[in-house]
This record gives structure tokens, sequence and C-alpha cells, in this order.
């Protein structure tokens, strides 16, 4: 094992509210609790101190989560290198706002990358923020069509040998992004889809009604994803790294030409209406409604819209995240992770 470098820093944004949104009352989303979540960060930085990562910056957490954690490390520190932890000295709010500032806050310390643990909507808050700073998209909210559901310590190894240089030339993929603008004013993102709601609220902020939706557009679609952007993958599918988007009108299912049954969030399968898809090109500016409502962006409604506001959206390139398959394939035919069994794996492997 190589020996945690202090100079070597990574972050941490875990969302304490990711994965308890409305939709585990309205739906079958199951909870994933706080304590779980406390033990993926521990697995996380059992990976990256085993990589030679020495310090971990991390978002204040409530709700249990940090109790967890630094229950955890402090059981396990003898056995293991874990990281030195730092969390940010200011008390969360539970909110979005916690995760704008903790981005701000890591890239003023210089770290090399962030791992992110949360669904599609904080996974867009960060990446709205980071800039060129390479992301690890974990999965632990409600819709989760960005972030990957991953196993921690796989997922710290390979965020540790791209934070230490070790990552490969493939180790890094670039995203797309939805940049939302209403009336020309100030540009919002979504990683995956836009969605104009008849609602005029914003409200609890999930979308889990396709009556609602008039219009959408995604930057990918999966015919296998769960929430709005299936309806997109399940007429005319869209590749990760499709260097186009698609755009689709809504209409009711009874009199659209086509109909579609789609997983629109966990336990819930609705027929949903289609009048008609074409796709989005890079750079290319698609218009949206033009009616009072709401915009959904990652399937949470955001901004809230009155008669006559005209709404555009743009693709453009978005962040980059970490490839853990590539990651540890090149690290597997070079060997870079070879080495002695130490006793201190031993003991690991026996707890």
């Amino acid at each position: 094992m190589i020996q945690p470098s202090p100079e070597i820093v990574v972050g941490i944004v875990a969302n304490a509210a990711s994965g308890r949104d409305i939709r585990r009352l309205t739906t079958g989303a199951s909870v994933f609790d706080n304590a779980e979540k406390g033990s993926m960060v521990a697995r996380l930085m059992a990976g990256l101190g085993a990589t030679g990562v020495g310090r971990v910056l991390m978002m204040p957490a409530g709700g249990g989560l940090a109790g967890t954690l630094i229950r955890r490390l402090d059981s396990r520190r003898d056995s293991l290198p874990y990281p030195e932890l730092e969390l940010l000295p200011w008390r969360p709010t539970e909110t979005a706002r916690d995760t704008d500032r903790a981005v701000r806050e890591l890239l003023e310390r210089g770290v090399a990358a962030i791992a992110v643990l949360g669904g599609d909507g904080t996974h867009r808050v960060v990446a709205r923020g980071c800039g060129s700073t390479p992301l690890l998209a974990l999965s632990t909210g409600t819709n989760n069509a960005f972030p990957e559901l991953r196993e921690a310590t796989v997922a710290g190894l390979a965020l540790g040998l791209v934070a230490t240089g070790r990552g490969g030339p493939l180790a890094l993929r670039r995203e797309k992004l939805l940049e939302v603008s209403v009336n020309g004013g100030p540009r919002d993102v979504a990683l995956v889809d836009v969605a104009a709601s008849c609602q005029r609220f914003v409200g609890a902020r999930a979308v889990w009604n396709a009556g609602d939706i008039s219009e959408l557009i995604v930057a990918f679609a999966s015919p296998s994803a769960v929430g709005l952007s299936s309806i997109a993958g399940l007429i005319d599918p869209v590749g990760r790294y499709a260097p186009y988007g698609l755009h689709v009108r809504l209409g009711d299912p009874e009199t659209a030409p086509m109909r579609v049954v789609v997983p629109l969030a966990p336990g819930l399968v609705v027929p949903v209406g289609v009048e008609w898809h074409r796709r989005l090109e890079p750079g290319g500016v698609a218009a949206l409604g033009g009616g009072a409502g709401v915009i959904a962006l990652d399937g949470e409604r955001e901004l809230e819209l009155r008669e006559g506001d005209r709404v555009s959206v743009k693709l453009v390139a978005g962040p980059l995240t970490i490839d853990v398959e590539q990651v540890m394939l090149q690290a597997a035919q070079l060997g870079v992770l070879r080495g002695p069994i130490t006793s201190a794996v031993v003991a690991e492997e026996a707890q």
C-alpha cells in the first residue's frame, strides 16, 4: 500500500437529504438512509487511502451521516491508512445552498477531484459550479440517470488513482449539459432532462405526474432509466456520449400519434402520449412552452414561469466525470495496484 500524502486532497459532497423526497410517499421509492451514506463515505475513504490520498475535505452533513462516518473511521483507523478527514466548518441548512457553498470552498482549497453522493438533483448543483474539476458520481438518490450505483470501495480506488495522476488517458469522460435561460436571463443547467410543466408553483419540487408535462428535452436517454428521461429513452434512445440530445412534445395518451408506457418513478408505471420528437444538435437551441407553469430540471421543479415567458434550452459540453471501469481496467493492465499483501490488509479482510 502507498503511504497517504497530505498534499493530495479530494473533496466529498454527500447530500444527507438525497433519496428522501416526496416520491417516497407518492410512489414506491425506497429510502436511502444516512447510516448507509456514512458507511459509503468510509468505504470510499478506504480506497482513497490505499492509493495515496492524504486528506479529504467534506461538506458538513446532518441527519446522522457525519456521526456514522466518524465512528466508523475511529473504529478502523488502526488497520487501514484512511486519509485525514476535515468537515467544512459551518452548520448545514439541509438545502441546495449547502452544495453550492461546498463546491465553491472545495475548489478554493484546490481539491484534485470531487466525489458526489446523491441523485440527479445533487449532481446537477455540483456540475454547474465544478468547472474543470473531475467528478466521481455515486448514486444515493431517487432518480439516478446520471450517477452510478457502484460499490464505494472500488470507486474510491479509481478516484484515488485519478487524484494521484495514475488514472490513465481514458479516465475522464466529457458529459453533456442542457443550459436553460428564461427571457435571456441568468442560465441554469440540467444534466439529464428539462421539462415544461403546467403546475404553477415549485411546491414539493419533485415531478411524478406525466399529465402535467407538455415538453421534454433530454441530454441523454436510456430505455432502462427511471424518470422523465425514460420517456425519450423508450421513443428514440440517446447515448450518454452521443453528440446530440432529443426534444419531445407530449400529449394525451388517448389521442396522441404515439403512446408509450414508462417507469416515471420507482414503482410508478404510466402511459404517456407523444406528439412528436426531434434531435437537438450540439450548440442547438430549443424553445419551450410560452404559458405559465414551471420548468423542472433533472426531475425537480425549479423555475416558475409567467404567461409569455420565453424559455431557451441549449445543448453544450458539461463536466468531466471519472470512468471507474476504465481506470480499474488500466490499473489491472499496468499493474498499478500490484504489491505485497500487508498485515493491515489481512486484518481488514478478517473483520
